[in-house]
């Protein structure tokens, strides 16, 4: 089901931009949504698909959380009186008891704050957060091994419909 300006409504229509190393490189423990703070060649870079997350972090400093490592590509149209810096530090909308949370758990050993991805909600743009632990050799293989067996699943009841 599509709304009026084409882009379809489901979870997935309106991400601009996934980590799914984090995925697979940790353990999910909680999801917050933040918002950015950004500058107007971001936003027509990121509504062009221009980002990336990977070897992204979360810093929380002085009661702000920050987004560092975040890859906005400038576009050549969009900014011209305006030095693009394309892997500047960019500020997180969250409450302060998100941010407080956030902080306490990253003080632990072995936990960590990482952006999962980037999404429209509206005309704003979002950050989904998680607050992870990271996962032993043996619990990738073991999800690489679940991956695998999902596609093989998926390719059997594939050919069993068709015959």
């Amino acid at each position: 089901m599509a709304n009026k300006k084409g882009k379809s409504k489901g979870p997935g229509g309106n991400v601009i931009a996934q980590n799914k190393k984090a995925r697979f490189e940790y353990h999910i423990d909680e999801t917050f949504e933040a918002g950015l703070v950004l500058a107007g060649w971001e936003v027509k870079s990121l509504r062009a698909g221009k980002a990336q997350l990977t070897d992204t972090y979360i810093l929380v400093k002085n009661g702000e959380a920050w987004l560092l490592g975040s890859h906005i590509m400038p576009l050549n149209t969009a900014s011209t009186h305006e030095i693009a810096d394309p892997t500047r530090t960019r500020k997180l909308l969250l409450h302060r008891k998100e941010i407080a949370k956030i902080f306490s758990r990253t003080q632990e050993k072995g936990h960590t704050c990482v952006p999962l991805k980037l999404y429209w909600k509206n005309n704003r743009v979002k950050c989904e957060l998680a607050l992870v632990t990271g996962k032993k050799l043996h619990d990738k293989r073991a999800t690489e091994k679940d991956r695998d067996w999902q596609r093989q699943k998926g390719r059997i009841m594939r050919e069993q419909t068709k015959a």
